[in-house]
C-alpha cells in the first residue's frame, strides 16, 4: 500500500467516526427526550396522598394561634386571661422548620415506576452521549473540545454525569433530573444546528497538554455550577411558595402538585451553596492554568483578552456569593440573587465571548 493509498485511508476512517459520532449524539438526543417524558409522567401522575407536607408545617401555627384556648391564670379567686404567645414561622437563622417534599414522585409505586423508567433511560442516554464524545475524539485523535460545537455535547455529557454520580452516592437529586434533562436537550440542540463544526484537527495554539488541564476543568466546574444554579432558581419559587402559605394565601393548583414535591427552600439553598462552594477552589486552578498555558503560547500570562476578562469576573462574582452566603445580613434570597447572577456570568463567557467578541481564544469562529 502507497503512503497516499495509507493516507486516504486513514482520513476515510476518521470520516466515518466522525459520522458515528454524529450519529450517536443524535441517538442520545432521542433516549433523553424519552427520559423527558418519563420524568413528565413521573411529576404527573405520581401519587399527591404524601404531596402537603409544606402547607402542613406551615398552617398549624396560624389554626394553633386562632383555635386553640387562652391561658388562663387563677389567683386569689380571680382569673387573669393571659394572650397566647406569638407563633414564629421562621427560624432565628431566617429559614422555615419545612420538611423537605417526596421528590420528583409522590412515594407511591407507580410514581417510583415512572421515575426508575426515567433514571434508566438517563443512564443509557448519558453512555450513547459519551460514545458520541469518544468517537468524536478518536475521529481526530485529541480532545474533543477544540470548538463551541465539541464543547457543548462534552459539558452535557459531564452534567448528567454529575447528577447520576450524586445519585449513586445516594443525595436525594431525583428532583433535578426533568429540569435537567429539559436543559441538556436544549443545549444539544443547540450544538447540532447552530453551533455545528465539522471534525478536524485543533490550530498549533491549542496543540498543548494544557488543553485537557485547563479545559476538562473549565468544562466539569461549569457543570457543577450548572447544578448549583438550577437549584438556586427552584430555592426562589420555593421560598416564593411557602411564603405565600405563610401567609394565609393558596397557591396554584400547579403551584401546589409541583413545588410541594421539592426539598424545602432551606435544603435547596444548602444544596447549591455547598456544590458553588465545592467547585469554586477548582474555578480558581482553571483560571490559573489558562494563565500558565497563556504564557507558554502567547509570550504572556495575562493580557485581559476577553475570555479571560470574563473567566476573571465569574471569579469574583463567585467569590460575592460565597461571603454573602456566609454572611447573615445576605442569606436567603439576597445571596441567591448574586448566584444566579454569577452563573449569567459563565454563560456569557460560554457563549457570548465565543461567538460575539473577537480575541485570541476565538480559534473556529464559534
Amino acid at each position: 500500500m502507497t503512503l497516499a493509498a495509507a493516507t486516504e485511508l486513514a482520513a476515510a476512517t476518521n470520516e466515518n467516526l466522525a459520522n458515528i459520532s454524529n450519529t450517536l449524539i443524535y441517538s442520545s438526543m432521542a433516549v433523553y427526550t424519552l427520559a423527558f417524558f418519563a420524568y413528565i409522567a413521573e411529576w404527573l401522575f405520581g401519587s399527591r396522598s404524601k404531596v402537603g407536607r409544606t402547607a402542613a408545617a406551615l398552617t398549624p401555627a396560624k389554626a394553633t394561634k386562632a383555635e386553640a384556648p387562652p391561658v388562663t391564670v387563677k389567683k386569689g379567686g380571680s382569673t387573669a386571661v393571659l394572650e397566647r404567645p406569638k407563633v414564629v414561622v421562621r427560624s432565628t437563622a431566617g429559614q422555615r422548620d419545612v420538611p423537605d417534599g417526596p421528590g420528583a414522585h409522590g412515594g407511591d409505586e407507580q410514581g417510583d415506576l415512572y421515575g426508575r423508567i426515567a433514571i434508566s433511560l438517563t443512564v443509557l442516554a448519558f453512555l450513547v452521549e459519551f460514545g458520541g464524545v469518544l468517537t468524536r475524539a478518536l475521529s481526530v485523535q485529541r480532545a474533543p473540545w477544540g470548538n463551541m460545537y465539541e464543547f457543548n455535547i462534552t459539558f452535557s455529557t459531564v452534567a448528567v454525569g454529575v447528577y447520576l454520580t450524586l445519585l449513586a452516592l445516594k443525595k436525594n437529586v431525583r428532583w433535578l433530573g426533568l429540569f435537567l434533562i429539559t436543559t441538556v436537550l436544549l443545549d444539544l440542540g443547540l450544538a447540532v444546528t447552530v453551533l455545528y463544526t465539522a471534525s478536524d484537527q485543533l490550530v498549533p495554539a491549542l496543540h498543548s497538554y494544557w488543553l485537557y488541564i485547563h479545559v476538562s476543568t473549565a468544562i466539569f466546574c461549569g457543570a457543577v455550577f450548572y447544578v448549583g444554579a438550577v437549584s438556586t432558581l427552584l430555592y426562589l419559587f420555593k421560598d416564593s411558595f411557602e411564603n405565600k402559605l405563610a401567609n394565609g394565601a393558596t397557591p396554584g393548583r400547579f403551584a401546589n402538585s409541583v413545588l410541594d414535591r421539592l426539598p424545602a427552600s432551606a435544603s435547596l439553598d444548602k444544596f447549591s451553596y455547598r456544590v458553588n462552594a465545592a467547585v469554586f477552589p477548582l474555578w480558581t486552578f482553571t483560571i490559573i492554568a489558562g494563565a500558565i498555558w497563556a504564557g507558554d503560547a502567547w509570550g504572556r500570562y495575562w493580557g485581559w483578552d476577553p475570555k479571560e476578562t470574563w473567566s476573571f469576573i465569574t471569579w469574583i462574582a463567585y467569590a460575592c456569593y460565597l461571603h454573602a452566603r456566609a454572611t447573615a445580613g445576605w442569606k436567603g434570597r439576597k445571596a441567591a440573587y448574586l448566584a444566579l447572577i454569577a452563573f449569567g456570568c459563565w454563560l456569557f463567557n460560554y457563549y457570548g465571548v465565543n461567538i460575539f467578541v473577537s480575541g485570541k481564544h476565538s480559534y473556529a469562529g464559534v
